[in-house]
C-alpha cells in the first residue's frame, strides 16, 4: 500500500507532472490568445458598425460640447476670472451636436428664445443673470444665417474658429492661474484646466481626418 502509494506521488512530482503543468499552461495561452483575437475582432466589427471614423467624430464632438457646457457652469458659479469665457458661446454653437441644433433651430428654440426675449426686455428682475449665456446661445442657433448654419458648422471654418477660442481660453487661465503647474494645482485649476483640454479634442481631431 505504501508503496503504491509513494509511486502515485511520484507520477505527481515527477517529470510526467511537469509535462501535464506545461500542457495545462499551454493550453491557457491559447485560451488566451483566442480570447484577444476575439476582442479584437469585435471591436473591430463594432468601429464598423458604428460608423468608423464618423462615430469617432461624433463623440469627440459631444465631448467637447459637454466639456464647453461645463466650463460655462463653472463661470457662472465659482470661476471667476477676467477671461473671455462669453467665446464658450460661439463654440458651443459650432460644436452643438446635430440632434440638439436640430431641435433649437426648429419651433422648440424660436418659442424658448421669444420667451426669453420678452423676460429680459419686460422682466428684468426674474430673468437671472445665468441664463444670459444659454440664452446668447439659443438666439445665435435660431438667427444664424444659413452660411452659418449650414456650411461654418461642419467646415474648416468653424473648426479653426474652436481651436482658436481653445488656444485663447487656455493661455488666459494660464496666465490667471500664474503659470502652467499652478493651473493644475491652485484649487479647481485641475478641474478648468481638463475642461479646457477637452475643447481642443474635437478641433484637432477634424483637422487630422480633413488634411488625411
Amino acid at each position: 500500500m505504501a508503496k503504491g502509494f509513494a509511486s502515485y506521488l511520484a507520477m505527481k512530482t515527477g517529470p510526467e507532472a511537469g509535462d501535464a503543468s506545461a500542457a495545462a499552461q499551454a493550453l491557457i495561452d491559447a485560451d488566451l490568445r483566442e480570447i484577444g483575437v476575439a476582442a479584437r475582432k469585435l471591436a473591430n466589427h463594432a468601429f464598423v458598425l458604428g460608423g468608423g471614423l464618423g462615430f469617432g467624430t461624433s463623440f469627440l464632438k459631444w465631448l467637447a460640447f459637454v466639456a464647453a457646457v461645463y466650463l460655462l457652469i463653472l463661470d457662472r458659479t465659482n470661476w471667476k476670472t477676467n477671461m473671455m469665457t462669453a467665446l464658450l458661446v460661439p463654440y458651443v454653437f459650432f460644436t452643438l451636436p446635430h440632434v440638439l441644433f436640430s431641435l433649437i433651430r426648429g419651433e422648440v428654440g424660436k418659442w424658448i428664445a421669444i420667451i426669453a426675449v420678452i423676460l429680459r426686455l419686460f422682466f428684468p428682475r426674474h430673468f437671472p443673470d445665468w441664463l444670459e449665456l444659454p440664452g446668447a446661445i439659443i438666439l445665435l442657433t435660431v438667427v444664424a444665417p444659413s452660411i452659418f448654419a449650414d456650411t461654418f458648422r461642419g467646415d474648416l471654418v468653424g473648426i479653426f474658429i474652436c481651436l482658436a477660442i481653445g488656444c485663447y481660453l487656455l493661455s488666459e487661465h494660464i496666465k490667471a492661474s500664474g503659470g502652467f503647474r499652478n493651473a493644475f494645482r491652485k484649487g479647481n485649476g485641475v478641474s478648468n484646466s481638463i475642461g479646457i483640454l477637452l475643447l481642443f479634442i474635437y478641433p484637432v481631431w477634424a483637422l487630422v481626418l480633413k488634411f488625411l
